[in-house]
């Protein structure tokens, strides 16, 4: 396990070890099981960053969970430019179902906040958040997930599907950015 990685321009330090990625993301799964119960549910993982997450967390839920992607975008560079852009809609009939979306990470909450309006319009009978890491202190909107793997600090961070301009998301651990001090 490396403690340190670059990227580009920037240097990250080890901030969360894959053995406590997963051990969070599986008592997730166990509350989403315990909620779910005798319901089919629709997760949609949300491309490209959650597709570790969704696959990890997927793996500790029952074979009959119905699972599709789509795909937001906000961010450029290390921060969100504020615009939501749908590069890859959903694609299931999601009128009176009830639809879990998979985030990796919810800091400004501006882009799921425009997914869930979107999924509510398109006239899902229930819409949850799970996301593996919320950053509360970054929050621009009201928005409250309801299932959070990790409350983190507003560091920018990488790994586990999270990226810096398209680099690092391989990486099985998580990484935060060293600060130029």
């Amino acid at each position: 396990m490396e403690n340190k990685i670059r990227l580009k321009d920037k240097a990250f330090e080890l901030f969360i070890p894959e053995k406590e990625i997963v051990t969070i993301i599986t008592g997730m799964a166990a509350a989403i099981r315990r909620d779910i119960e005798g319901q089919n549910p629709l997760f949609v993982g949300i491309l490209n960053g959650a597709y570790l997450f969704t696959a990890e967390l997927m793996s500790h839920l029952p074979p009959a969970c119905e699972l599709t992607f789509a795909a937001y975008s906000s961010y450029q560079g290390t921060h969100s430019n504020g615009v939501v852009r749908e590069t890859l809609p959903i694609r299931e009939d999601i009128r009176n179902r009830s639809v879990i979306l998979l985030e990796d990470v919810v800091d400004t909450g501006l882009t799921m906040q425009y997914v869930i309006r979107k999924v509510r319009e398109a006239g899902a009978s229930d819409v949850r958040l799970a996301t593996m890491l919320f950053k509360p202190a970054s929050l621009k909107c009201d928005l409250k997930p309801d299932y959070v793997g990790l409350e983190i600090g507003e560091d920018f961070v990488v790994g586990f599907g999270l990226d810096y301009d398209g680099l690092g998301r391989t990486s099985r651990n998580i990484y935060k950015i060293q600060s130029d001090h």
